[in-house]
């Protein structure tokens, strides 16, 4: 069995993924302005989360791998958390650790 691996196009950086799947122009840049906000709102939503599990390490001055075996996680995970590494995370993998230091998160819509 073979599996075809060849290469038959590249998106550019910085092209509009939409428009090279053949949607309008004007349909292409709102599908794209959408699919940023929605990244960006994600983001922010991991960034919040880290801040949270950031501030309780500090409050209670533990060291990573302390931090690490209560979150029961890897110590680089948690250097990850601390750095803002928010592309390593789901947003379910940071409520649940939140969960488990007695922070559970509450999703309000607005």
């Amino acid at each position: 069995m073979n599996i075809d691996t060849d290469i038959r196009h590249v998106t550019r950086p910085g092209a509009n993924l939409f428009r090279e799947l053949g949607f309008s122009p004007e349909e292409a840049r709102r599908l794209q302005a959408a699919s940023r906000k929605q990244i960006n709102d994600t983001k922010v939503l991991k960034q919040q989360l880290m801040d949270e599990l950031s501030a309780w390490i500090t409050a209670h001055d533990l060291k990573q791998a302390e931090a690490a075996e209560i979150l029961m996680v890897s110590r680089p995970r948690v250097s990850d958390v601390v750095n803002r590494k928010t592309a390593k995370f789901t947003i379910d993998t940071l409520v649940e650790m939140l969960s488990r230091i007695g922070k559970p998160v509450r999703l309000a819509i607005g």
